[in-house]
């Protein structure tokens, strides 16, 4: 009926880590650098095209860039660039998806369309030879696509799936809240939501595309084994019709100092890391101080070799990466330094994080810290423009951004022209360390008094709405189930492994003279096999006696728990990571109301699930002997179909243990799970009958 066991091990699960910082090669010497000409000229139309002649290869690059990127989304319909870019491609009046990409990929090119912050991009690339096609289908696709509504769908459903996805990982989460609190209600502080992607209409991509993918303030810059005269021919041939006015310029953030430094703290119920990001906006693009502050950021926490790597992992071993960065936009850019770390630690992590950027601020860069930089800065820039496609890149970047015509040939000279004195400087104008924006996800039960010690703390929730700190105390007692919503039945769920069948897990539920018995079986082939089952009281649902066995691989798992007078007593032998199962005693008080975390499956539909509601579920985990508390969050009810039909449900989701898990439970009376997702896993259970 319910996934039950499987829930329970998904809530129990251990997340994998990513590492933050890369290896980053060794410093090169400065060595001339010969780059190619340019060729330049403004068309009728608008269209600047810039023709930079790279002959070692038989290739050719096209890079048309737009001033069209998500910063023009209108509020409440962010996300619409990026659906524009994908449905570009997708197909014209005279070629479908398919033959668009048959033609391209017939001979080796590509052709894609992105949507950046400030700009957007249709690229395409192929042998010199094909120069002719890859012009004809980029013409194409900007005078003649069609936006159809079924790519419309597809690419709204991956769009939704990639920001799930997005939503389930912390330094994503603290990335989102981190630019909203820097940019406020400007585009550069706005991400795409549920709401934003779903109200994206046909019409709107449409519209959108004809009055922002214009030749008037775009660029088109062609790299490669190719001639200022062939160019004007292919753009004449292919481009000619295009016409178009520049579209308005976006709105430029104008973003006020914060008044002090504070820390933001975004509550994620019983995580096991905390994430962190500090900093503050900076300039704009052309500002002399950028070659300054990005030889200063670098040191700060560029690479394996700065500061804030080397301390906070490499000698405290408080993170799992740490580094800063400076991003420039068209409009005013920001630079922030980050690190990802155990909860029990975040708070020292944080507090010498903020030592390292006063130090920067305050003592002088030694010599020597200043040259290794420059070296890597200045050595591997030779690498950024080898090809025709890196060279159109960096063309295009240094034109839209507005860094002059000798910008790229400058550049290294300037950077080496930087001192201890300027990076130092630079520092201290643009490290406010006294007006800081702060943002730290994690447990904020926690982390709350440890962060005050630092900083001023104010809370949110994963949204970033407000919290207080009453909010972080868990609402415990007695669960208000209805067991009117548990009816006699079974239910088959198949089990999906990256969209691949897996196994299947089947549960009964009955009632028998003076108690409700739920009965799992849950085979996942040669993976493994799971039983369990749980017996409660039919009058109020409460916890009564729960057994399970489990053999997966090597390992073998077996529990026997017995609920009663406000105990549970029994014994669990535990399946670890590494290491041979760990057996242990339980004799353990609970507080009223206190269920097991293999009932969670069956007793969710039981609950009184409203949409917007926020529940809180205290349970026993056999997996560690103790009591988590889990908090449930219900959106409103949406369409989700499975196999065995499609429904109205509640998504609920629940986290407060390792993983946050998503369940789907129908609206329809008596209540039925039908679906459970782990959030950031390719693991799916779906009910088929």
């Amino acid at each position: 009926m319910k996934a039950v066991g499987a829930l329970a091990m998904l809530l129990s699960a251990v997340p994998a880590y990513r590492l933050a910082a890369q290896g980053a090669p060794a410093a090169s010497p400065l060595r001339p650098v010969q780059f190619p000409m340019f060729f330049e000229r403004r068309l009728a139309s608008g269209l600047n095209v810039v023709v930079v002649e790279h002959h070692e290869q038989p290739v050719v690059t096209a890079t048309l860039t737009l001033p069209a990127g998500s910063a023009y989304d209108p509020a409440g319909k962010e996300g619409l660039a990026s659906i524009v870019a994908e449905l570009l491609t997708k197909g014209t009046r005279t070629r479908s998806a398919e033959q668009i990409a048959a033609a391209i990929e017939g001979v080796g090119g590509q052709l894609t369309a992105t949507a950046g912050t400030d700009f957007f991009t249709v690229s395409t690339g192929v042998l010199s030879e094909h120069a002719d096609l890859a012009f004809s289908l980029l013409g194409d696709v900007l005078l003649n696509a069609t936006y159809p509504e079924s790519e419309l769908e597809l690419a709204r459903t991956r769009s939704l799936s990639q920001l799930e996805l997005e939503l389930s990982q912390p330094e994503a989460v603290a990335d989102r809240i981190f630019a909203r609190e820097l940019y406020g209600a400007h585009p550069y502080g706005r991400r795409p939501s549920p709401a934003s992607l779903k109200g994206l209409t046909r019409d709107e991509v449409s519209r959108v595309a004809s009055e922002r993918l214009r030749p008037g303030g775009g660029l088109l810059v062609v790299a490669g084994d190719v001639t200022p005269a062939q160019v004007q021919g292919l753009v004449q041939r292919h481009l000619g019709a295009w016409r178009g006015t520049a579209p308005p310029a976006g709105p430029r953030p104008t973003v006020s100092a914060r008044p002090a430094t504070d820390i933001l703290l975004v509550h994620r119920p019983g995580s096991a890391q905390a994430n962190i990001v500090a900093g503050n906006t900076t300039m704009s693009p052309g500002d002399s101080a950028f070659y300054s502050l990005r030889l200063v950021t670098h040191l700060l926490g560029g690479g394996t070799d700065s500061r804030l790597f080397l301390i906070l992992r490499e000698q405290k071993g408080w993170t799992y990466g740490a580094g800063a960065q400076h991003r420039r936009f068209r409009g005013l850019g920001y630079w922030e330094a980050s690190a990802e770390t155990r909860t029990e630690v975040a708070d020292s992590a944080l507090a010498e994080l903020l030592r390292q950027v006063d130090r920067v601020r305050t003592e002088a860069v030694p010599d020597s810290e200043l040259a290794n930089a420059k070296g890597f800065l200045v050595g591997s820039f030779p690498l950024s423009i080898e090809t025709p496609d890196q060279i159109a890149s960096q063309v295009s970047n240094a034109r839209l951004l507005g860094l002059g015509n000798d910008y790229l040939q400058l550049y290294r000279e300037r950077l080496s022209a930087v001192t201890p004195a300027s990076a130092q400087a630079a520092a201290r104008r643009f490290y406010r360390r006294n007006a800081l924006t702060i943002v730290v996800v994690g447990d904020a039960a926690t982390l709350h008094d440890r962060l005050q010690v630092i900083a001023p703390v104010r809370l949110a929730d994963l949204d970033g709405k407000p919290l207080t700190a009453a909010d972080l105390v868990p609402k415990e007692g007695p669960l208000a189930l209805d067991p009117t919503q548990l009816v006699a039945r079974t239910d088959s769920f198949r089990v999906l492994f990256q969209g691949n069948p897996m196994g299947v897990q089947v549960g009964t539920l009955r009632r028998t003279a003076d108690s409700m018995v739920y009965s799992e079986t849950m085979s996942m082939g040669p993976a493994g096999q799971q039983q369990t089952t749980v017996v409660l009281d039919p009058a109020d649902l409460s916890m009564r006696q729960v057994d399970q066995t489990s053999a997966f691989g090597a390992q073998r798992g077996e529990v026997h728990l017995q609920y009663a007078a406000g105990r549970v007593k029994g014994n669990a032998t535990v399946p670890q990571r590494t290491g041979p199962p760990k057996a242990f005693t339980v004799d353990t008080v609970l507080a009223p109301g206190t269920i097991d975390d293999n009932a969670l499956g069956v007793l969710v539909p039981a609950l009184p699930l409203a949409a917007g509601s926020t529940l809180s579920v205290s349970a026993f985990s056999s997996g560690t002997g103790g009591v988590k508390v889990y908090t449930l969050k219900v959106g409103a009810p949406e369409s989700v179909t499975v196999p065995a039909g499609t429904f109205q449900a509640y998504r609920i989701d629940i986290t407060g243990g390792q993983a946050p898990i998503q369940m789907f439970v129908s609206t329809d009376t008596p209540r039925r799970v039908i679906k459970i997702a782990p959030v950031g896993a390719p693991l799916v259970f779906e009910l088929v009958n």
